[in-house]
């Protein structure tokens, strides 16, 4: 009886941080994905989320972008590269604050070709 309950609590207590917690759920450019172009970076989360930072790191080093999106809590993120983006793997990433308070992190990939 103890260790159903134990194993009870642990599985609630697993579902309701899942739940309270914002996710993010696509990018622009999607993650892994090889283009040709980049002209914004974006973020989508299932719920809102306030991003208190984003980075863009290139083949030379950190690449500066400019967020169009400010420090409100959005379901949407939208920054956009100040220079032109040589061939190259790239990532991204960022952190930020969940709904319910909760500091998150992501990051993802993507290549630009010739």
């Amino acid at each position: 009886m103890k260790s159903i309950t134990l194993a009870l609590v642990a599985t609630l207590a697993t579902a309701t941080a899942a739940l309270a917690h914002s996710k993010a759920e696509d990018t622009t450019p999607a993650n892994e994905a090889t283009v040709e172009t980049v002209e914004v970076i974006e973020l989508r989360f299932d719920d809102p989320m306030r991003v208190t930072a984003i980075s863009l790191i290139g083949p030379d080093g950190e690449m500066e972008i400019t967020r169009e999106t400010g420090l409100d809590p959005v379901t949407e993120f939208r920054a956009i590269p100040l220079e032109a983006m040589p061939a190259g793997a790239y990532s991204v990433d960022w952190r930020g604050l969940s709904a319910d308070g909760h500091p998150m992190q992501g990051a993802f990939a993507f290549t630009v070709s010739d």
